[in-house]
């Protein structure tokens, strides 16, 4: 079976000394996402999931360097590989290229947990919100 190398971000932020996650919907709207694509040819990881990030869910930010691991599930009759990354959100647009068919919306880490999918995804998000808290303890 074929493998697809794809990456993903996790937008965050710190309002109200709350740490949030942006969730947005997938293109048929059934179930909350975070922002993922096709690594293309010439393109890294990271550089994607900024790329995703603004065209998806119409945020920005600063990726971080390393990765928080990486997920699998299956998709076009291939197995498609994820990296996923934290993107500490500074800019919001009013518009982005998918908003006409998804949503965006920001919610408290541990209800994102919950509502993310798969299971495999929600885990590292989960692992994500540990590390946050332990950076957050530290400052």
């Amino acid at each position: 079976m074929n493998t697809i190398l794809q990456a993903s971000a996790i937008p965050y932020r710190i309002y109200k000394n709350e740490l949030q996650i942006l969730i947005i919907t997938s293109r048929n709207k059934k179930k909350w996402i975070i922002p993922k694509g096709i690594i293309e040819s010439g393109d890294t990881a990271r550089s994607t999931a900024l790329k995703e990030t603004r065209e998806e869910a119409g945020v920005s930010g600063k990726v971080a360097d390393v990765s928080i691991g990486n997920y699998t599930y299956k998709k076009w009759n291939s197995n498609c590989k994820v990296e996923l990354f934290a993107l500490h959100v500074t800019d919001i647009y009013d518009s982005w290229e998918e908003s006409s068919f998804r949503k965006r919306k920001w919610v408290k880490a541990k209800r994102a947990v919950k509502k993310i999918e798969p299971a495999s995804l929600a885990s590292l998000v989960e692992k994500f919100i540990k590390s946050v808290k332990i950076d957050l303890i530290e400052l």
